[in-house]
């Protein structure tokens, strides 16, 4: 099939370019004009914080949209009346901005408490309408507001917005990852033409892939950041894929066949080794859904984008394009680098000799690098970040800090008390409720009870003393659930529930804890099974599945002595917290998918050179050296282009960019140079055993092609090259 279709996007190929250029520009255009609507949606089901959110939208819509807050810090003092008059007209202006139900002005008579005892700090609550849904504030409201308050800064006041208001940024350091990339496949291919083919695919995708995320965030949750994971996803697998079939393509030149011949034996062969690993990213990604979670699902939905596109990209646009190039792929030659694929009996042979010489060190040195690695992972913590994270630079982060000074760290992170009122309630009830809340430890401060019209719903702000991302904040929110809250109610038929996004994210926190290992047994599984299919041998997939497990732990490994201990943190430039919760899930559906990738060149490779020789030494050793130069290649490209992620401003992208980089480098150097070769060495010809009984009931999958079917394919299209222009 894959052959078919590059036999007409070769043909056709001027459609076919003329057609992905149409695409891109036509999405783009419908992107702009339609917009997006990113958000920070959750819908956690059966969640207390759920049923609090639920509530409100039912019964006090007033007070189920979005808040934030600015907050202000006199040079002086607040009682200064220009002070006082440049808060007063902030609050006047975000009063007229749309979506914007409320502020409440430190000076309202009711507010007293958002003003610091301390500091000349205080505090304006804004109260956004619920009509967008909880995360889906307009992007033209948030800034507007961001305007306003930056407007009022001046000699005497300072004023920041506190909320989902951050300025991050796609890293500048891209630029550098992307350039990287370019000198990696120019000493790879020699050529500056064959170098900028898989450019050009990656970027292509990419630019489909981001117009078609920003449509898609119009009719599902989808978090603003999942377009720079998508980004880091696409330019990563768009160069490595189309770097797989160009080499491919490149060697059929070499080896004497026609353009026409070339491109249809690349797509048929290296082609195919893609669509798989491709479909295997997106299967892996796909079963995030499966968790029920919003937030999580529009993450997978952005990255699936980001590579479904690079695959229909290498699959049809590469070989259209590879048409125009012909037997000019090694044209615009690099000075000082070799044009050739590889050498054999170079360094890459006689690296896999060594290793083989002495297995059984390789292993040890192998799992112990591994293991030393992981071995932070025993501590993780799973949560939420919060603003203190982040950039100083950014107004959320400066804003955390003053309302940390005036007040305490909790009131970054309030808590939201939605109360259900049975009629003809006492309000001594009430008084008992937020009297119990109140002498809760780990409680600052327990704003008053607040009614809807109806008096049957009441809102309770309730401030912890730690901050957001602490544990005891953390803590805190199952006391109330588990005793305060049920101790105050007994007998009166009040019902609490304990809401707002810090709670939010704790039960997020607490549903993927808790189906994690589900997901990962079930992917593990799937890994198996699929490579137990190609490889027809039950040995070969369980080492791989085993050695992916220490990577991606290695890779957890370092994330938690970076993030969460703060290891080289300021390096990074970020600050300590835990793991986000979604972060190990995610992170382990994609490296699933793209260590897939490199297992699968390198072993079917070794299996080909097995079934033709026989000889499991020799079979090693000559698959390790006719696939190392692209590999490296491939993985070096991921490594840079995901490092450049590292150095932006989202924590989560930096979490995502330096754990992605970590597996790739592990399963490119001590996975694939000394694991590999060394375990496949020491279990010989055991390596491709397999049942018989087994061997009758599973299909014949060949990833490089089937000899015999590839005969027949190649005698069809040869009736066909003749009408090829």
């Amino acid at each position: 099939m894959l052959r078919r279709v590059a036999d007409f996007c070769y043909r056709r190929r001027w459609r076919v370019l003329i057609g992905w250029v149409v695409l891109l520009v036509g999405i783009n255009v419908l992107a702009t004009g339609v917009g997006s609507s990113f958000s920070q949606t959750f819908n956690l089901p059966s969640t207390d914080s759920q049923k609090a959110f639920d509530l409100l939208d039912q019964k006090f819509p007033a007070r189920a949209g979005e808040t934030g807050m600015v907050v202000f810090k006199a040079r002086s003092s607040l009682d200064d009346p220009a002070t006082r008059a440049s808060i007063d007209q902030v609050v006047n202006e975000l009063r007229q901005v749309p979506d914007v139900t409320a502020v409440r002005s430190p000076f309202d008579a009711e507010a007293h408490q958002q003003i610091s005892p301390d500091e000349p700090i205080a505090f304006a609550e804004i109260q956004f309408s619920g009509s967008q849904g909880r995360g889906h504030l307009p992007d033209a409201t948030r800034t507007q507001v961001k305007d306003i308050v930056a407007a009022s800064n001046g000699p005497g006041l300072q004023a920041e917005v506190a909320g989902d208001f951050s300025n991050g940024q796609p890293p500048a350091t891209f630029g550098l990852g992307l350039l990287a990339a370019i000198v990696i496949l120019m000493v790879v291919f020699g050529s500056v033409l064959a170098m900028g083919l898989p450019i050009m695919n990656a970027l292509f995708g990419l630019g489909v892939g981001l117009a078609a995320i920003s449509l898609v965030s119009n009719v599902m949750s989808v978090p603003e950041f999942s377009t720079q994971l998508a980004e880091m996803i696409g330019i990563g697998v768009g160069i490595d894929y189309a770097l797989f079939i160009v080499a491919r393509y490149r060697q059929g030149i070499h080896a004497g066949l026609d353009p026409y011949s070339a491109v249809t034996k690349a797509v048929g062969t290296s082609g195919k080794a893609v669509f798989f690993a491709g479909c295997t990213v997106i299967i892996s990604l796909a079963g995030m859904y499966l968790i029920g979670i919003e937030f999580v699902s529009g993450l997978a939905t952005g990255a699936i984008l980001a590579v479904a596109m690079t695959i229909a990209t290498s699959l049809t646009l590469l070989p259209a394009v590879l048409g125009f190039v012909g037997n000019n792929i090694d044209r615009l030659h690099v000075p000082f680098v070799s044009r050739s694929d590889h050498q054999r009996d170079g360094f890459w042979y006689r690296w896999s000799r060594l290793i083989q010489r002495r297995p059984l060190p390789a292993v040890g040195v192998g799992l112990a690098i591994l293991l030393v690695m992981a071995s932070p992972v025993f501590a993780i913590q799973l949560g939420s970040s919060d603003a203190s994270s982040r950039p100083t630079r950014d107004t959320t982060r400066r804003a955390y800090d003053l309302l940390a000074e005036g007040f305490g760290p909790g009131f970054n992170g309030p808590l939201l008390l939605a109360i259900e009122v049975p009629p003809g309630t006492n309000d001594a009830v009430l008084t008992a409720v937020h009297d119990g809340v109140a002498r809760t430890p780990g409680v600052a401060l327990a704003g008053p009870a607040q009614f809807n019209p109806q008096h049957d719903t009441a809102v309770m702000q309730v401030f912890p003393t730690t901050s957001p991302q602490d544990q005891k904040t953390v803590d805190l929110i199952h006391r109330l659930r588990d005793e305060a809250l049920p101790a105050a109610t007994a007998g009166t038929g009040v019902v609490a529930h304990v809401g707002g996004i810090t709670a939010a994210f704790d039960d997020v926190s607490s549903l993927l804890q808790e189906r994690l290992p589900y997901f990962i047994g079930l992917v593990l599984l799937l890994s198996f099974l699929l490579l137990m299919l190609v490889f027809r041998s039950l040995v070969v997939p369980l080492k791989a599945v085993i050695m992916n497990l220490l990577s991606i732990g290695a890779a957890y490994g370092v994330l938690v002595a970076v993030f969460q201990k703060g290891y080289g943190a300021t390096f990074f430039g970020v600050g300590t917290g835990p793991i986000e919760s979604f972060l190990p899930m995610m992170l382990f559906a994609i490296l699933f998918g793209l260590s897939m990738d490199y297992e699968v060149f390198l072993l079917s490779r070794m299996k080909e050179e097995y079934e033709r020789t026989h000889d499991n030494g020799q079979a090693v050793a000559d698959g390790l050296q006719s696939t190392a130069r692209v590999i490296t290649a491939a993985a070096l490209i991921m490594v840079v282009v995901f490092g450049s992620f590292v150095f932006g401003d989202e924590r989560v992208i930096k979490e995502f960019g330096l754990g992605l980089a970590v597996a790739i480098f592990i399963d490119a150097t001590v996975v694939r140079m000394l694991l590999v070769p060394a375990t496949m060495e020491l279990l010989g010809d055991a390596n491709w055993w397999l049942p018989r009984w087994l061997d009758r009931i599973l299909p014949n999958v060949h990833i490089e092609g089937e000899p015999d079917l590839d005969d027949e394919l190649d005698e069809l299209l040869e009736l066909d090259r003749t009408q090829v222009g």
